[in-house]
């Protein structure tokens, strides 16, 4: 028996995983350099209110990457993967529907608008971008097909999740502020991540629908 141990293939293309942590990267990315823009009616746009963007964007992508990883441990398929881009879609749309609702009695009530831009970050931030971190412990274990392949697999698409964060940093505060406003572009990366989700979930969809290659009589092989 061999040493190696192989992974459950969860039948997606690597090349799509790959292409969505890439994606998941640039929406993290846009939302926070969107999120000072939000903030700044009510708190403005100092260097207090990015410490507490940055603070909850760490801290939630420090719980997406815990949960994630355990929750990759549990049969690892497609389906789940694509509604994380589907719930992470849906639980932004109150930064766009609800951010006055949430920020304008907090500001009434809070003075300090350092604690006051940190509660109005927890609310508003935490649930997608955790959420959004989960993708990618996810990926690497959909992408992972033995132990010895692992770190190469690991290291590959942090890499190209990273250069989608970059994009999306360079793309949003380059030249999105300048051609749409901030709704807009919450529009647009709410609606990268639902069609990034549903194409997940249409190609594992048709993938599964194949007769598996086990099943073929063997007198027809």
């Amino acid at each position: 028996m061999s040493s190696k141990k192989r992974a459950v293939s969860s039948g997606l293309p690597p090349l799509l995983i790959i292409s969505m942590a890439f994606i998941s990267g640039f929406c993290i990315m846009a939302i926070e350099m969107l999120g000072a823009r939000i903030m700044a009616p009510y708190f403005g746009g100092s260097q207090v209110v990015w410490g507490s963007i940055i603070t909850i964007f760490m801290l939630a992508l420090a719980m997406g990457y815990l949960l994630g990883g355990r929750l990759s441990t549990r049969n690892p398929n497609g389906t789940t993967f694509g509604l994380f881009f589907i719930g992470a879609a849906l639980f932004c749309l109150p930064i766009i529907l609800f951010a006055d609702l949430t920020m304008r009695p907090i500001f009434l009530n809070i003075e300090d608008p350092r604690y006051g831009s940190l509660l109005a970050c927890i609310i508003m931030y935490f649930v997608p971008i955790g959420i959004l971190g989960m993708i990618s412990p996810y990926s690497v274990r959909l992408l992972v097909q033995s132990q010895d392949h692992s770190g190469h697999m690991a290291g590959q698409l942090f890499f190209i999740s990273t250069l989608g964060s970059a994009a999306g940093t360079l793309a949003t505060s380059f030249y999105f502020v300048l051609w749409f406003d901030v709704n807009q572009i919450m529009w647009g990366s709410i609606a990268a991540l639902l069609m990034a989700g549903g194409v997940i979930l249409l190609i594992d969809y048709l993938r599964n629908a194949q007769p598996s290659p086990a099943r073929v009589p063997s007198h027809e092989k």
